[in-house]
């Protein structure tokens, strides 16, 4: 397989601008909108030459290539610190309790409530693969390179990490959660407010939006029956987050109601379980695995196998350009 992950550059502008229209509309860290996107590309120029060794208000974007023909066919986006440059809003899920002596009842409410609570977080994000290439386990290649990258540049990132999937959408683009609830304060559709947001960011929620709780009994049924529920097409990532240890805390996007995944940097299955050790020759026999090297900007991480030795097959050294003595990270497949 001549598939690598790398850091994305400049000239990649057109294939990820391909790509974002494809998505169907809801990702907000993949927009269909040339500008935003060489604004995301310039931004991970710098990210990738900063020296800062501690969270900051950096993006990682990687993507996925066929080196046998140059195609990009996927991206993904790891965020180091989220909340710095403007307020990470969330809507929390809690329960508001009443109760009445002269009925003897108690009555328990489901409420939303606007949440900073997961500013500072890392965030894994932006993943999408190009339909041509959805096969072979490439989707894994890309969600679980961001945690390789993320075990070999650890002080880079917060203790704690989420992972937002995209909420329920009707065939025409629209959003049951935003008409129910946000829609009737922004006087815009949820297309349109998804835009806005992904090339302005979301200033203009803390201003528009109101910060008294939301009762769920009072929204239409259109609007409850999607909270907390991904899109079709994220069930796979779900349970891929799930797999790694992720976990839905009652978190929601305050667009279209899609779950918000969490969990402690630390305890994600492909960080923890990252092996770092030095490439001790060339083998083709050993585990499948995900192999990764090279830090920052010369990231790279391709499928291969790893030998007990500290082996590396053939195809994999050369996709990462790695020699005997060079440091690589990898899991197993």
């Amino acid at each position: 397989m001549s598939y690598v992950i790398r850091a994305a550059k400049p000239g990649d502008l057109q294939s990820i601008y391909e790509m974002a229209k494809l998505t169907g509309g809801g990702f907000t860290n993949l927009p269909p909108d040339k500008k935003a996107l060489r604004g995301k590309l310039e931004r991970a120029e710098a990210s990738f030459a900063s020296t800062k060794d501690y969270p900051a208000d950096e993006l990682y974007l990687l993507v996925l290539e066929d080196r046998a023909t140059g195609e990009v066919r996927g991206t993904c986006q790891i965020f180091g610190q989220v909340g710095q440059r403007w307020p990470f809003y969330s809507y929390r899920i809690g329960t508001d309790s009443k109760h009445s002596e002269q009925l003897e009842r108690t009555f328990h409410a489901q409420i939303l409530m606007l949440s900073n609570d997961l500013n500072g977080a890392s965030e894994v994000g932006g993943l999408f693969l190009h339909p041509a290439a959805r096969a072979g386990g490439l989707g894994l290649l890309l969600a679980r390179s961001r945690y390789l990258f993320i075990a070999r540049h650890r002080a880079r990132f917060g203790d704690r990490i989420l992972a937002e999937l995209r909420g329920v959408i009707d065939e025409a683009g629209g959003s049951p959660f935003w008409d129910g609830v946000a829609g009737k304060f922004f006087g815009m559709s949820f297309q349109e407010a998804d835009q806005f947001n992904a090339v302005h960011g979301n200033q203009f929620i803390a201003d528009l939006m109101p910060k008294h709780p939301v009762y769920v009994a009072m929204l239409p049924e259109t609007a409850r029956s999607v909270i907390g529920v991904p899109h079709p097409s994220g069930r796979a990532a779900m349970r891929m987050l799930e797999n790694e240890g992720f976990a839905f805390e009652n978190y929601i996007d305050i667009f279209d109601g899609g779950p918000t995944m969490t969990a402690r940097t630390d305890q994600v299955a492909s960080i923890a379980g990252a092996q770092h050790i030095a490439v001790a020759g060339i083998a083709d026999e050993g585990e499948d695995a995900l192999i990764a090297a090279g830090r920052l900007a010369d990231f790279r991480c391709c499928f291969g196998k790893v030998g007990a030795g500290g082996t590396i097959d053939a195809a994999s050294a050369d996709l990462l350009g790695v020699a005997d003595g060079d440091e690589i990270s990898w899991i197993g497949r």
